[in-house]
């Protein structure tokens, strides 16, 4: 069944061609990668792996199939890829398959003088089994220019030229592999591994210069199944070919497969880690000048009408000017407190020092202490207070943000009411209309399918923590509605019913709902939500989040009741309903990685829990994967036998190089089915104040005084 997402695909997929005039982000040493997308010549792995945190885009051709691989190096040993695979003419009637397939490899030896680096590795280790096979590589530099490998590889690897596996000196049971897959595909068939036939393949690469490279292999695949069906010609287990790296940092590969079939493949790599532009684009923040001038200024004169009305607008239109709202003031004789609602920093650090740095240049010169409260729809979240001395002193100072750092406080913000609350604030209203794109993804008979329309979004918040919120969509074109794709499922059908949301829809009240946020106590945080939650649920969310300052480990607590929608997507509900919720538990595991834990009932009855890891770097890209196990058998489930997928967040100021809370995001599944089905309400809490209640607060204080 198909998965359909509206998300930031089209949007991802733009800024990808972006990534290729920005050569900041090309990484010139990046290995040659296969057409598997994995380290690798032709179809045959090397034992070289991506920088830590590379992310790689493949896409190439050959015969009858088509790859298109993400691989991600997840740490500096471990790296994993996903692949979507088109095989023509694999089906009874002739027409084409489409696979979907998982691989991971582990480096086991870095190279050294004497020693060769060495990968074990397990390609479509969670799919169909279309592509699967084990193997075992080394690869060694000779000089600057020469690279060889050799390896040992088991099932699809073992399609020419093979011999008894070694392994059965350890057990017979090593001496068969067992075919196919068991139930509806997408399981971990470990039992599978290593097992059966093996064979030895190798290859060698030699670089003319630093752009351009020829490379050969002996490849042990015999492509079984595309021979049979006359798709392939392969005369011999020889691959040869040639690359070519362009300035932009794509790679283009020509190459001869078995001697008679022609190939291309087109590679980019990226580091997350790294900016568009170095140290960003933004432009400097204010100097802090002298006191002795702001005393003479004529907001903070009395005598010129100045005081604190008077620096409360000043103060009001710099921050403004920083892409910061100031909802709140209140200053005594030897300090100043304000409510801010960051609107432009993706680093909240930098968001503190920017409105730390207005107050400096601003208020009175007898102002010495500097409280900045963060606050999220008006709910206050956490204040940073600073000496203003600090920033003076600091300001130039080479190491000023780890001295700032270390002088700062940050605590928690709860019970500080309304106090200073600006005259004016609320109510606040905000709308937008814009284009959207809805996606439905691998469709057998249409991989991708997308509809495109008028997108309207109004919001009404009337005081703090209450929001209105509506999102209305209109679509213009599309071809999600055109897939005869029914929902075959064994439970509750909460999600593949898609194509129906889709054809019977015209106007779509996609959202309209109430929103409540609150502080219930010290480091607790409360939402309530009740109305039209998604394209396909309606009802109410509740949810509860522990979530100290600077603390590792969040826990939280949700209970909906959700009532499945008409699929016209108005006003009406259907019969279903049920209750579900979760209990939570966030934990930062440190260098970015953060994992996720959802035990509790989903949409359609079923329980479990969902494992979530995802690894963030400093400019807040963000790559994760995700997979949920319930009561639903694997062939309840139906095909993929288990949720699972992966994510994508790219923050816009890593593309541009200006700050911008903007955030493209994608998810991806090989399958959406209906077991472990969650409600995609909105703002759920601990993604929505993580930023300024947990270490990125504090990873992030190296832009304090950018």
């Amino acid at each position: 069944m198909m998965y359909r997402a509206t998300g930031n695909l089209a949007w991802l997929c733009a800024a990808a061609l972006g990534l290729g005039s920005t050569t900041a982000l090309a990484q010139s040493t990046s290995p040659m990668l296969s057409t598997y997308g994995t380290p690798g010549l032709v179809d045959m792995p090397t034992a070289r792996t991506l920088r830590d945190g590379e992310l790689a885009f493949t896409s190439s051709i050959v015969g009858p199939t088509l790859r298109n691989t993400i691989t991600f190096q997840i740490l500096p040993r471990i790296s994993g890829s996903f692949r979507y695979a088109r095989i023509s003419g694999q089906r009874a009637d002739g027409s084409a398959t489409f696979d979907r397939s998982f691989d991971i490899a582990f480096q086991l030896a870095k190279e050294s003088d004497f020693r060769p680096e060495v990968t074990l590795g397990l390609r479509d280790f969670l799919g169909t089994g279309l592509f699967s096979g084990e193997y075992l590589v080394a690869t060694k530099s000779l000089g600057s220019r020469w690279e060889v490998t050799g390896g040992i590889g088991w099932g699809r690897f073992a399609g020419r030229d093979s011999f008894k596996n070694p392994l059965s000196a350890i057990s017979d049971r090593f001496e068969t592999r067992p075919t196919g897959f068991s139930g509806p595909g997408g399981q971990v068939e470990a039992g599978n591994w290593f097992r059966g036939p093996a064979s030895i393949f190798g290859g060698v690469k030699f670089d003319l210069n630093e752009r351009s490279s020829f490379f050969a292999e002996y490849s042990t695949d015999s492509y079984e199944a595309e021979t049979a069906t006359n798709q392939i010609d392969l005369s011999s287990g020889l691959n040869v070919g040639f690359q070519y790296r362009f300035k932009n940092g794509f790679d283009m590969k020509a190459f001869v497969l078995g001697g008679n079939e022609i190939g291309a493949q087109f590679s980019y790599v990226i580091d997350p880690a790294k900016r568009a532009i170095p140290g960003g684009g933004d432009r400097s923040p204010r100097p802090i000048g002298s006191r002795r001038d702001l005393a003479v200024a004529d907001w903070n004169n009395s005598a010129r009408g100045g005081g604190k009305d008077a620096a409360q607008r000043v103060l009001k239109a710099r921050l403004a000017d920083e892409g910061l709202t100031l909802q709140g003031f209140e200053m005594t004789s030897n300090g100043a407190t304000i409510r801010i609602e960051n609107t432009r920093f993706g680093t909240a650090a930098q968001a503190a020092g920017r409105a730390a740095r207005a107050m400096a240049t601003t208020l009175p010169p007898d102002v010495e202490q500097l409280t900045v409260v963060f606050q999220e729809r008006g709910v206050p979240t956490t204040r940073v207070i600073t000496r203003r001395s600090d920033l003076e002193n600091l300001q130039y100072d080479f190491d000023g943000s780890r001295k700032s750092y270390e002088r700062a406080v940050v605590q928690d913000a709860a019970g500080i009411g309304r106090a200073g609350e600006i005259a004016g604030t609320y109510p606040i209203f905000d709308y937008g209309l814009s284009p959207y794109a809805a996606f439905s993804f691998f469709d057998p008979d249409n991989p991708v399918r997308v509809d495109v329309g008028a997108q309207l979004t109004a919001s009404f918040r009337p005081a703090p923590g209450l929001t209105f919120k509506g999102q209305f969509r209109y679509p213009v074109t599309g071809n999600i509605e055109d897939s005869d794709r029914v929902s075959d499922s064994k439970i509750e059908p909460v999600r593949t019913n898609a194509v129906l949301y889709a054809r019977e829809s015209d106007l779509e009240v996609n959202k309209l709902t109430a929103e409540y946020q609150f502080r219930p106590g010290k480091d607790l945080f409360g939402r309530v939500t009740v109305g039209y939650l998604e394209s396909m649920f309606g009802g109410v969310s509740t949810e509860l989040l522990w979530y100290p300052v600077g603390s590792r480990l969040a826990l939280g607590a949700e209970v909906n009741y959700a009532r499945q929608r008409d699929f016209d997507m108005l006003f009406g509900f259907q019969d279903y309903g049920v209750v579900t919720g979760h209990a939570s538990a966030y934990y930062d595991m440190g260098r970015g990685f953060h994992a996720q834990v959802d035990a509790g009932r989903y949409l359609a009855g079923d329980w479990g829990a969902t494992f979530s890891l995802d690894r963030e770097f400093n400019n807040g890209f963000r790559v994760g994967g995700f997979f949920t196990l319930t009561d639903v058998s694997s062939d309840d489930f139906g095909e993929g036998s288990f949720d699972k997928g992966i994510r994508f967040e790219v923050p816009l100021s890593f593309l541009t190089g200006k700050s911008s809370k903007t955030v493209l995001k994608q998810t991806i599944r090989p399958v959406q089915r209906d077991g472990g089905a969650r409600l995609n309400v909105d703002n759920r809490l601990h993604r929505q104040i993580r930023d300024v209640r947990g270490n990125e607060l504090l990873d992030g204080w190296g832009r304090y005084l950018r």
